[in-house]
């Protein structure tokens, strides 16, 4: 799918509409925080503040395949999410269903290929079930990869990619010497998917949360203080357009 979108090139005209933006990040990842806080800011519980995320998500997926964005992959639930109450997680852990449910036959509509990152089994079954469903149902398609990160934690990655290394290593799959940065990433749970060329991070703050620490080495950060139910397609064509005038040097001059 090439799709234009108006906000990227201001000297669009109905003669060059089918041209392709210039720039676009191949691999945008978001770390969409906020839902709690703007769920207490109305008064109202954190569960609301989730459910309304959902909406967020489904928007700014359609942003990101009409800007021609590769992959699109959302911090959804990290290892430490865990550390939440009980009926908070289980409410998070049913919103993947909830939106593959209303919004899977717009995205197979809109050739997206559903993804994962994290450690899958230990999800409960119906999220599992949700999940791979939808996985299943796209693995044809060759659009935009939307990456969910569902009990992630780069921690957990890179702890897991070095035993398996040292395994294959001690079964003699691999060679020690024959290990560079290339061969590492094929142990991550990225494998496949190149490095983000852009971070959001919505909420306000400004850190990793233990999210894909070693595919940012080189990515272009942008922070924002919305909070996530917020965060609409002008927001996300904002953080394109700063991404845009930046230079990435990746180390040289």
């Amino acid at each position: 799918m090439s799709m234009k979108i108006p906000f990227l090139n201001n000297k669009q005209t109905k003669e060059n509409d089918t041209e392709k933006p210039e720039n676009v990040p191949d691999h945008v990842a978001i770390i969409m925080d906020g839902n709690g806080r703007w769920a207490q800011r109305r008064g109202l519980p954190r569960i609301a503040g989730h459910k309304e995320g959902v909406s967020a998500v489904n928007k700014i997926v359609k942003a990101a395949v009409k800007a021609n964005v590769k992959i699109l992959t959302l911090y959804t639930f990290s290892t430490e999410n865990w550390k939440r109450p009980r009926s908070e997680i289980d409410f998070i852990l049913k919103l993947p269903k909830e939106f593959l449910h209303i919004y899977l036959p717009g995205l197979i509509a809109n050739n997206v290929k559903i993804n994962t990152i994290g450690d899958f089994d230990e999800l409960p079954e119906h999220t599992k079930s949700a999940v791979q469903y939808a996985v299943d149902k796209t693995k044809d398609n060759d659009g935009m990869v939307l990456n969910f990160a569902l009990n992630y934690g780069s921690r957990l990655e890179i702890i897991r990619a070095v035993k398996q290394i040292i395994d294959d290593i001690d079964q003699s799959k691999i060679s020690l010497d024959a290990l560079d940065d290339h061969e590492f990433s094929k142990y991550l749970f990225t494998n496949g998917l190149s490095d983000p060329d852009l971070l959001i991070r919505t909420g306000g703050e400004q850190r990793l949360s233990n999210f894909l620490l070693w595919q940012l080495a080189y990515t272009e950060f942008w922070f924002t203080d919305e909070l996530w139910p917020d965060f609409n397609e002008k927001s996300f064509s904002v953080a394109l357009e700063e991404y845009q005038r930046r230079k990435r040097r990746y180390g040289g001059i």
